[in-house]
């Protein structure tokens, strides 16, 4: 029986895969599986993992005819998986030797649905670490109630899906797979989603996860209309979570953090091209006149005036039929 699948989508990575896969040599288990999946590379990141298929027990390679974003190849490797439990990681980072038996072991001591971790964010050659914002270690608790405050950072804004182990009876119950086709914010419906359905869930002050941070090729380092998708990842954030038994406590949560986000890639609009940014401004405009209007006002009058003025001058912008369509 496969105890652990460890999903892994590569996407034109062939400067930073053999780390990735020299780290996974490091943390292999006759009881664990790898499965690769390759997002339609272009370089030589496929040769690269038909070379580890042959050098590394238990890799299932799968590679798609065409590039479908992070979003769908971790759906692919979900769909692949056997293992009791599931975990992930992206192509350019890496991992400390026997990270995952420790995390497996983690998760099956305390016996919950998912379980969280900290992990260390490398920027060329300085390294930080960062922390689940959850104070409550080693013990079960309710993901419901770690949603909350909404003015503070809470566990849903630790949307980092390689950061935790998960088992399988989330799969079977529908809560790991991710939105199709999310190119950016993947990780944001995931998180809500986990937070308000799974019924337990933990925090461990495990480090072994390093996050390769200003990669050139991440769309976080990029201005194109693919990092448009966060409008579209916090739309379905917001749907979900207003259709949720406890609305009126979560909404305010939810509209905040889509609102700072907002604001976040306002401010930096210049890093994108121009007919990127115009759309930016006219999806955005669109947005927060989708937005529960009476949450969305308190949540402007308790922001820092400058986020909050752009984001009213963006609210009063008339908007057309064909964008609210789109």
């Amino acid at each position: 029986m496969v105890k652990l699948s460890v999903i892994v989508p590569f996407y034109n990575v062939q400067q930073y895969a053999p780390d990735t896969l020299k780290s996974l040599r490091a943390n292999t288990r006759e009881d664990f599986e790898f499965i690769f999946v390759d997002d339609c590379s272009t370089d030589e990141t496929p040769d690269i993992l038909a070379r580890a298929e042959r050098e590394l027990a238990g890799v299932v390679h799968v590679r798609h005819k065409k590039n479908g974003g992070l979003a769908t190849a971790r759906n692919t490797g979900i769909d692949k998986a056997r293992g009791e439990y599931l975990t992930f990681l992206d192509g350019d980072d890496w991992l400390a030797p026997d990270y995952f038996p420790r995390l497996l072991a983690a998760i099956e001591e305390l016996g919950c649905d998912f379980v969280r971790t900290d992990h260390v964010v490398c920027t060329a050659k300085a390294r930080s670490i960062a922390r689940v914002p959850q104070g409550r270690r080693g013990v079960v608790l309710n993901p419901r109630d770690a949603i909350l405050p909404a003015d503070r950072s809470t566990s849903v804004d630790y949307a980092y899906a390689w950061a935790g182990i998960y088992h399988r009876r989330l799969v079977d119950r529908g809560l790991l797979h991710f939105t199709d086709g999310l190119r950016t914010a993947e990780d944001r419906p995931w998180i809500w989603k986990l937070h308000r359905e799974a019924e337990s869930f933990a925090t461990v002050g495990l480090l072994g996860v390093f996050y390769r941070r200003g990669v050139a090729s991440s769309l976080t380092q990029i201005g194109d209309v693919r990092q448009l998708d966060f409008i579209r990842a916090f739309d379905q954030v917001i749907e979900e979570t207003a259709a949720d038994r406890d609305a009126d406590k979560l909404l305010p949560k939810a509209v905040r953090t889509y609102c700072a986000i907002m604001a976040h890639h306002l401010g930096s609009i210049e890093r994108f091209e121009p007919a990127v940014a115009r759309k930016l401004r006219s999806l955005s405009s669109a947005a927060l006149k989708r937005m529960p209007q009476d949450v969305l006002a308190e949540v402007m009058d308790s922001m820092d005036p400058q986020r909050a003025s752009r984001l009213r001058r963006l609210r009063r912008r008339p908007t057309s039929a064909r964008t609210v369509a789109a």
